[in-house]
């Protein structure tokens, strides 16, 4: 059978026994601890936990997975791999251990016709029920059931408390011997590489409390898993996984590329394996929407990638290659997985982008590398110098670790990791962290006491409220004067804190005996908020009661912003493609800026096609719902939600009709119709991969539409046409002032030409030094008179001086001649730092500039100083 078949058998053989046959889900989980799909129980992980009821009791996957904890080894053994398809069946509270038991041995023996003598067993010690029913119901030998400890045969919890239960896996005998200390023996406990683990059964039976103790569950379920990698080399009779049809034609490419051949030189074989694992991986990350980048899931991205690039060159590539490799894995996987096809040309461009980029610094990163352990008086790479390969040549960690290991050196990690923390830190500080941000004594102090402030402001923007602490510095007070900057945290406020993007409020909170002016809002700890300001009037004192009210007016231009940040992302997916993910966001009264996954400029055309949706959308006059909803119905609901953020077991849901959902704890408007016009300012690069755009809503676009007008009718006032034809009439003129640009270099050609006659002459040796100053010619044109200059003399040297805008260029020349005896660019040289300048060039020629022309005269009668040397 081959690998498809297998899949295809896996599947149908469990609908056959009534279970709910269910395609991939994503390799980005819903659930926001994990950057991906790691097993085929993840999507199934709420079912599990307990916080959902299943819609299906009994499932079957087929699951794509993505592991790169072990991504060293990837290469260097038969069976590890970072891209991989694991073939599950799940039961939620339906068969428990001899269902799970029989459906595994049935399958593998009876479908896939498996010999049960190669097939061997492990149950958790003291699991005797898994003992009994593979001894007396499967009729396996006890010889060939092994007992092994919790490192082994047990799953669960994640994290201190949770479901938890025995394990069973099953083995299979590859029938190497060669690899056995002891062939007669040796058992799945030797762990020498003969047995492999084919399928692991899960039995969740147990709930862990915070104790440490196990509670029975009230509804036990089953979580297998086998990979199809594995089963298929099982299948197919071959030891390495890499040697079955889900490999072979990718190794036939990279063989075909190279001009090796696979099973041929351990080392080479190596870098085939990591090749042909890594482009499956980047192949389906980046046809889910990921990029390469520096950080969470991009950065994984990125390591296998660069990884791959890295095995390229050992095996002699100093160019691009993979995306003649992702051809044929889209052509053997797109029947399977059709995303990889719609997506091909996606695909190819950022792994292409990927590729050139790090090509360009991986030469001299390696040789870099390479001379440091030549040089080394010991074998640790020292972490900074890790880093600085990071840095400067863009070499992930794990390509330092894999060349050390390779020269028996290891990498310093921990100090690695140290200047990784300092470069973060320093972008916090660029990014303009302020200092109030920082926690301080009694901030610290009043978010522990009190928790939270409520917050009052999606439904109003004034309100009365009790003043509980006044913090100035890192002092509690219990009063404070006017003139005095200090923070105010009350009971409740209807002040915006800044969070997701969105800046805090401003406005005034006052009484009859005080008036303090808000300048800020932020969280100052846990979820307490504080409004930073200043007093403008009276003295306010801990215990009064006070009216706090939001700026109306800066609130609204906030408002409109914020949701339109919402309709740009879901039009930046409909019109660039559903990889666009958000990556940063910045909401103002001013404007709105927003950062996205990308790999190249928008086009102007798809810059229109953007504003033309949103503006759709503004003049539909949609309303504007939000809903408090629990975060897995949010989120099955297909609400967007970023990775980076941490959410609750509730969160709040805005929802724009059927075109967008985003949880989002923001304010918005009531109607998309008050956003007003929108308008996109700017479309820039922030970095590889990511995009940034930057726009204007309601009044803010009158203003900058006004700004035009009055523009456009200076424009029109001054070259004395109607706006109509105020391009057309720009156009003629450019084109006039090109033609006589060109007149103007022709006379000064010729009029400069013409004055060559008078030069100042120096001898040296037995050579004549032509030396003249022009003043506020063009480069070009000096460099042309220079060569009707040598014409002219035949034989000598030839120093041509340009005064312009209050520095000087110059031109060295020496003729055909001379070449040997002076050198152009040295002379330049010498010239130019006497002049507090630079330059250089080449024996026969030489330009250079300087910022001190006043030393032009001087220089001519010393000439001979420049000269010799």
């Amino acid at each position: 059978m081959n690998s498809k078949e297998i899949r295809e058998s896996f599947l149908k053989y469990f609908e056959e026994k009534g279970h709910k046959i269910m395609k991939s889900f994503p390799l980005i989980p819903s659930d926001p601890q994990l950057l991906f799909t790691v097993a085929g129980m993840v999507p199934f992980k709420p079912i599990f936990w307990g916080k959902m009821e299943p819609t299906y009791t009994k499932i079957a996957t087929c699951q794509k997975c993505i592991r790169t904890n072990d991504i060293e080894n990837v290469g260097r053994t038969a069976s590890h791999q970072t891209f991989f398809e694991m073939l599950g069946n799940f039961s939620f509270g339906e068969y428990f251990k001899e269902g799970a038991i029989k459906f595994a041995w049935e399958y593998l023996t009876e479908v896939l016709k498996l010999s049960p003598e190669k097939l061997w067993v492990s149950v958790y010690y003291d699991d005797n029920e898994a003992y009994n029913i593979w001894k007396d119901i499967i009729g396996i030998p006890e010889s060939k059931i092994m007992r092994f400890g919790k490192e082994d045969n047990w799953w669960g919890p994640v994290g201190p408390t949770g479901p938890c239960g025995p394990s069973s896996e099953i083995y299979y005998d590859t029938g190497r011997k060669d690899l056995c200390p002891d062939p007669e023996k040796c058992t799945p406990e030797d762990d020498c590489g003969r047995y492999v683990e084919i399928w692991n059964l899960v039995f969740t039976e147990y709930y862990q409390d915070e104790n440490g103790n196990l509670q029975p569950l009230p509804r036990k379920n089953i979580d297998t898993g086998a990979g199809l990698e594995r089963i298929t080399a099982a299948v197919q009779g071959v030891y390495d996984n890499f040697e079955t049809d889900l490999f072979t034609p990718i190794i036939n490419k990279i063989e075909n590329i190279f001009g090796i051949k696979f099973k041929n030189d351990k080392k080479t074989d190596v870098s085939i394996k990591v090749i042909a694992d890594h482009s499956r991986a980047v192949t389906f990350l980046v046809s889910e929407g990921i990029l390469p980048s520096n950080e969470g899931r991009g950065y994984v991205l990125r390591r296998i990638l660069r990884r791959a690039l890295r095995h390229g060159a050992l095996l002699g590539k100093k160019e691009p290659f993979m995306n003649e490799i992702i051809d044929v894995v889209i052509e053997y996987y797109g029947d399977v997985y059709p995303e990889i096809s719609e997506k091909a040309s996606f695909i190819k461009n950022i792994v292409e982008a990927e590729e050139k980029r790090f090509l360009e610094t991986l030469d001299k990163g390696t040789e870099k590398l390479m001379d440091y352990i030549k040089n080394s008086k010991n074998n640790i790479i020292d972490g900074g110098f890790a880093f600085e390969l990071y840095d400067t040549y863009g070499f992930p960690l794990d390509i330092t670790r894999e060349i050390a290991e390779e020269n028996n050196f290891s990498v310093d990690e921990e100090e690695f990791n140290r200047y990784m923390e300092l470069q973060r830190q320093r972008a916090r500080d660029a990014a303009g962290e302020k200092e109030y941000t920082k926690i301080n004594k009694a901030f610290k102090y009043i978010g522990d006491e009190l928790k939270t402030t409520e917050f009052t402001g999606y439904e109003n923007l004034k309100d009365e409220s009790e003043i509980l602490y006044i913090v100035k510095d890192e002092e509690i007070l219990e009063n404070a004067k006017k003139g005095e900057e200090i923070v105010v945290i009350t009971s409740k406020t209807p002040f915006y804190a800044e969070k997701g993007g969105q800046i805090g409020d401003t406005g005034v909170i006052k009484n009859e005996k005080f008036e303090f002016k808000v300048v800020d809002t932020k969280i100052i700890n846990n979820e307490v908020i504080g409004h930073y300001g200043k007093i403008l009037n009276g003295e306010i004192k801990v215990g009064e009661k006070a009216t706090l009210e939001v700026d109306k007016k800066r609130r609204n231009a906030i408002k409109k912003n914020h949701t339109a940040t919402h309709l740009l992302h879901k039009a930046l997916r409909e019109v660039l493609g559903a990889h666009v993910k958000q990556a940063g966001s910045l909401v103002t009264d001013e404007k709105l800026r927003f950062d996205f996954t990308h790999y190249e400029s928008v086009s102007k055309k798809d810059i229109r096609k953007i504003e033309e949706l949103i503006n759709e959308k503004i003049l539909e006059n949609i309303k504007v719902i939000t809903e408090i909803k629990a975060l897995e119905d949010a989120k099955n609901e297909n609400a967007m939600a970023l990775f980076e953020e941490k959410y609750g077991d509730k969160v709040r849901v805005v929802k724009i009709a059927d075109f967008s959902s985003e949880l989002c704890g923001g304010t918005h408007v009531s109607y998309t119709g008050e956003i007003g016009l929108f308008k996109i300012l700017s479309e820039t690069a922030v970095s590889a991969g990511v995009r940034r755009i930057e726009a204007i809503t309601g009044m803010k676009t009158l203003e900058y539409v006004n700004d035009l007008e009055n523009k456009i009718n200076t424009i029109s006032e001054h070259l004395e046409v109607a706006q109509e034809i105020i391009v057309p009439r720009i156009l003629t003129l450019l084109e006039k002032i090109k033609e006589q640009e060109k007149e103007i270099k022709r006379l000064q050609e010729k009029l400069t030409s013409q004055s060559l006659g008078v030069f100042t002459i120096k001898k040296y040796d037995d050579i004549e030094i032509y030396m003249k100053i022009f003043e506020g010619v063009a480069s070009d044109v000096l460099r042309n008179v220079t060569d009707i200059a040598e014409n002219k003399i035949k034989s000598g040297i030839i120093i041509l001086f340009n005064k312009k805008d209050k520095k000087v260029n110059f031109i060295v020349k020496v003729t055909k001649d001379l070449s040997g005896k002076y050198h152009a660019g040295n002379i330049a040289r010498k010239i130019a730092k006497e002049l507090g300048g630079g330059g250089g060039g080449r024996p026969d020629f030489a330009q250079a500039g300087g910022k001190d022309p006043s030393k032009i005269n001087d220089i001519i009668s010393n000439i001979k100083d420049y000269i010799g040397g």
